[in-house]
């Protein structure tokens, strides 16, 4: 098995093309990694890198993955790729509320870059809206001791700086895409959470040293990581298929239908938006509440800290909640029972129309339901280990989530390539699978 896969990643570099896709990706990654740690003008930032560390609360921490830890050292990179993620999100959202996107949703390649077009815009607002934010936050903390020169100079200046990065990131992601290998935006997020996992072994190993940490815990987490992983693989690659049956039609000589296919319904649909949604709607108030000095305020932002059983309450339930919510949104059962009728398949066993939608529905309702509860679980897990019982799980929720499933897809079309010129796959027997198909 090992000596297979050593062959496999040897033949992935006889490939020119690929190897030249891999090392752009390698380069641009590297690219994002040097400018995390060039810091934004204006700001006394060793100071206000501790000062964050031990106040910033749980925005701070949750936002913080996503930029590398950009964020905290606040770097030209410090807003990372969230804007634009942001911006994807309601405008996938608004497709469903505002007629004219969905026309262009359903105009094809025209359509698909006019959207495009209206992240990018949407992106850069968000991106202004939240470096002015983080400007006045500067100027009020500590009464603007981490500011050199406070003003409306250093407003614009740390506006246009940070907004810059973010713009300058999502050209990055759409290189990366279009001349790399992967989804560049995922790649980048990828690239940040991974980036901490040295440092967060280096301390493991330090609490081992003291005596904090036995042999056995370590083993333990080291296979409980494992087995996480394996679950979320399993579990992000599973589909409940509904089997469909296309009726034969005779058009002037030619006879088209009569085979079978299935609707694939993934168990995860939502993916990683769930947890992040749930995430930030949590942690705001509850870091708004740490920087507000009366007690029935500081009572509420304990009650919403991690580790709390209020928190851990209302996480699982808003993960639940947007898991259904997301999965309305990108799937509709009536729309695809219509496009069956359409094309003349049907459901063994189910009548067309209104009895096929509400077949459907039902059986996405289940499949959904277990995908939520999935998500909640790997969520809580590190929350549990590192509030309720001190252990150190840096890697895990939706860090661990989003790591593993761009693992899969960039492996899939980096397999893809592979197959396409006579090579062998990763897999003995079938094709590596990823989140997508």
């Amino acid at each position: 098995m090992l000596e297979r896969l050593i062959t496999n990643i040897k033949n992935i570099f006889h490939i020119p093309e690929l190897r030249t896709r891999i090392l752009f990706t390698l380069g641009m990654l590297a690219v994002y990694r040097i400018g995390a740690h060039i810091p934004t003008p204006g700001i006394n930032n060793d100071e206000l890198g501790k000062f964050l560390l031990k106040e910033g609360g749980a925005l701070l921490g949750f936002l913080d993955i996503f930029s590398g830890g950009a964020l905290s050292r606040l770097t030209i990179f410090a807003l990372g790729i969230m804007p634009y993620i942001s911006a994807s999100i309601i405008l996938q959202l608004l497709t469903v509320v505002i007629p004219h996107l969905t026309k262009l949703a359903k105009e094809g390649e025209r359509g698909r870059k006019k959207i495009i077009q209206y992240t990018r815009f949407g992106t850069i607002g968000i991106g202004l809206i939240q470096a002015f934010g983080i400007a006045m936050g500067l100027e009020g903390m500590n009464r603007g001791a981490f500011v050199q020169s406070p003003g409306w100079g250093f407003r614009l200046m740390t506006m246009l700086t940070l907004t810059a990065g973010t713009a300058f990131l999502m050209w990055l992601g759409e290189q990366i895409t279009e001349r790399g290998i992967g989804n560049g935006i995922s790649l980048i997020i990828f690239a940040g959470i991974v980036a901490r996992l040295p440092a967060a072994v280096v301390e493991t190993y330090k609490l081992f040293e003291v005596g904090q940490l036995n042999g056995f815990i370590l083993i333990a987490l080291l296979l409980g990581m494992i087995g996480v992983i394996a679950a979320i693989v399993f579990l992000e690659t599973g589909r409940r298929k509904i089997p469909v049956q296309y009726a034969k039609r005779v058009v002037g000589r030619r006879v088209f239908g009569g085979q079978s296919t299935h609707i694939p319904l993934k168990v995860n649909t939502a993916g990683v938006i769930p947890p992040i949604f749930a995430s930030s709607i949590i942690a705001f108030p509850a870091t708004i509440a740490g920087f507000i000095q009366i007690a029935w305020v500081q009572d509420i932002g304990k009650m919403l800290a991690p580790g709390s059983l209020t928190y851990t309450v209302l996480y699982v339930s808003l993960i639940v909640f947007f898991c259904y919510f997301y999965t309305a949104v990108v799937l509709n059962p009536v729309d695809i029972s219509d496009n069956m009728r359409k094309y003349g398949g049907f459901i063994p066993g189910i009548r067309p129309g209104q009895r096929t939608s509400d077949y459907i529905y039902r059986v996405l309702n289940r499949v959904t339901f277990a995908g939520s509860l999935y998500l909640a679980v790997v969520c809580i897990i590190p929350e549990i280990l590192i509030y309720n019982y001190h252990l150190p799980f840096y890697f895990g929720g939706t860090s661990l989530l989003i790591t593993v499933g761009v693992g899969l897809d960039t492996a899939q079309q980096i397999e893809s390539h592979m197959l396409m010129r006579n090579y062998e796959g990763f897999l003995a027997k079938g094709r590596l699978k990823g989140r997508s198909g």
